[in-house]
């Protein structure tokens, strides 16, 4: 076969993402096939991870969902609206600071605005959200084996603090080859490790505790779980902060703030950690004009809303702390807290998946709101797309952690978040017999909407068809194609038993 400097370059970066330990996935294509057949090399040698999925939109979230845990995840598209479907995951991914590497094939610059077929301009479509490198069609006589090197050490190192990072590679016919093979490459590489670099231990902030003082943690808030607890102040923690299983957690929280306002009003000083969204009562506590709101910068990225904001790099200790302010919040949430009525609704839904003990993943819509009221204190590792808290790819986003953590996930979505990803319940039997459940709670249509202004201002006819949109389509027809097991469960004690099950499962639950 005729030599392709194509498929030269394609090799050697490729083994060197190998080298760095980096998980490929991969959609077909034919302008990627350098790319698609390096990495294939790889994997059949056992030097690679690589996953292939057909739909880029789902390729994408299943990557975001391995990067939660994993890291650094390699993306593999071909041109033109194959990149572009990779808009949500990456917005996403930006905005959840989390590591994903894009290799977007592309036709070479002079093909570029004259009409060649699957031609767009990919450097800038994703915008602000990627750091975008235009690399040049290989040619010979160019140190391919270096530039390939050095390509993939910065887009590594810099996804490993939280970006996305696209390579835009050129590509001329002929575009593949059978040799060079990136396995026997890999081989025959130097990687020297990284000498580690020492660490000062950063400064201390103290602030005065005797001001009442509370603590929202939002999204992500893991990473100061032993700062957050030093603290020893309310916290007022999302199902998916990490650390709502402290000693000093609020679980009644949102029933304290919409009913407790003498209590409310005391505070003057809130700590803010990882990204809060799910309610409104804390986006209106930090907005108070006499509040001082103090922010910990997390991979979530900018968060500045309240009308006193200020940054706060170091880590904070405490001084002056008054035990009987967290005592106060306690009892109010004893009073406050809505106690259960025995039915089997959200709530016991919520209180019987966070019981699994499992990996959770939860659809950002109304179903995580209710978490944020009803959620016990049991540790568990609880994600959702919180960076633009869109439904898109929450069946692939489950998958992708899934397939990463190699341990039982529990994804619990409403029926819409199941429809708008539906076709990520593809299997690839190379993934594997994994053990991961969709509890799909079935209201027929989005019942977010109903607790919006819009529910009193439109007619019913209009709120049901423009918002709730609710579908005729069978979730169990649709688990049973794509070949998930199913069941549909009408009481705790079967959800119980359901949820012990190690499969793909779909469950159902109806309510009105």
């Amino acid at each position: 076969m005729v030599d392709s400097p194509a498929q030269v370059f394609a090799a050697h970066l490729m083994a060197q993402f190998a080298a760095w330990g980096r998980p490929v996935w991969l959609a077909p294509g034919a302008r990627s096939q350098a790319l698609a057949i390096a990495a294939a090399q790889l994997a059949e040698a056992n030097e690679l991870d690589l996953y292939i999925r057909l739909d880029e939109r789902s390729l994408g979230f299943s990557a975001l969902g391995a990067a939660v845990y994993g890291g650094p995840q390699v993306i593999i598209t071909t041109s033109g609206t194959a990149v572009a479907n990779l808009h949500p995951a990456v917005l996403e991914a930006h905005h959840s600071g989390l590591p994903l590497i894009l290799l977007t094939a592309d036709r070479p610059v002079e093909l570029r605005g004259k009409g060649s077929n699957q031609t767009t301009n990919q450097v800038g479509i994703f915008n602000d959200a990627v750091t975008c490198i235009d690399v040049p069609a290989p040619v010979e006589g160019i140190d391919l084996v270096e530039q390939a090197k050095t390509l993939v050490e910065q887009a590594v190192l810099d996804a490993w603090s939280g970006k996305v990072i696209q390579l835009n590679l050129q590509f001329r016919e002929p575009l593949s080859a059978s040799v060079p093979n990136a396995s026997d490459i890999l081989q025959s590489l130097d990687f020297s490790v990284v000498e580690s670099v020492e660490v000062t231990e950063p400064n201390e902030v103290s602030i005065d505790l005797s001001i009442p003082t509370v603590i929202v943690a939002g999204a992500n808030s893991g990473a100061f779980e032993a700062e957050i607890e030093s603290l020893g102040v309310p916290l007022l923690a999302e199902p998916t902060s990490g650390v709502r299983h402290l000693s000093n957690a609020i679980l009644g929280y949102r029933f304290v703030l919409d009913q407790d306002r003498e209590l409310v009003s005391q505070i003057k000083q809130v700590i803010v950690y990882g990204k809060p969204t799910l309610s409104r009562a804390v986006i209106a506590l930090l907005k108070r004009s006499d509040i001082q709101v103090l922010v910990r910068p997390a991979k979530m990225g900018e968060f500045g809303i309240g009308a006193n904001v200020s940054k706060v790099t170091e880590p904070i200790t405490g001084s002056n702390l008054d035990s009987a302010w967290l005592t106060a919040w306690q009892k109010s949430q004893n009073v406050h807290a809505e106690k259960s009525n025995g039915e089997f609704d959200r709530r016991a839904i919520v209180e019987t998946l966070w019981g699994a003990g499992k990996e959770i993943v939860l659809g950002a819509s109304q179903l995580i709101r209710e978490a944020d009221f009803y959620a016990p204190g049991n540790k568990v590792s609880a994600w959702a797309n919180r960076g633009l808290s869109g439904i898109d790819g929450t069946i692939a986003t489950a998958t992708g952690i899934a397939i990463q953590t190699g341990k039982p996930v529990r994804a619990l979505i409403g029926d819409l978040t199941f429809f708008h990803d539906a076709s990520s319940l593809a299997i690839d039997p190379e993934d594997g017999d994994l053990d991961l459940q969709l509890v799909v709670v079935n209201d027929n249509g989005g019942k977010i909407f109903s607790k919006l202004e819009v529910k009193e201002t439109v007619s019913k006819d209009i709120f049901t068809r423009v918002f709730a949109t609710p579908q005729t389509a069978s979730i169990k027809g649709l688990a049973l194609a794509y070949g998930w097991d199913y069941q549909q469960v009408q009481d705790a004690d079967a959800l119980k038993k359901a949820l012990q099950l190690s499969k793909r499962l779909v469950i159902e639950i109806v309510l009105d």
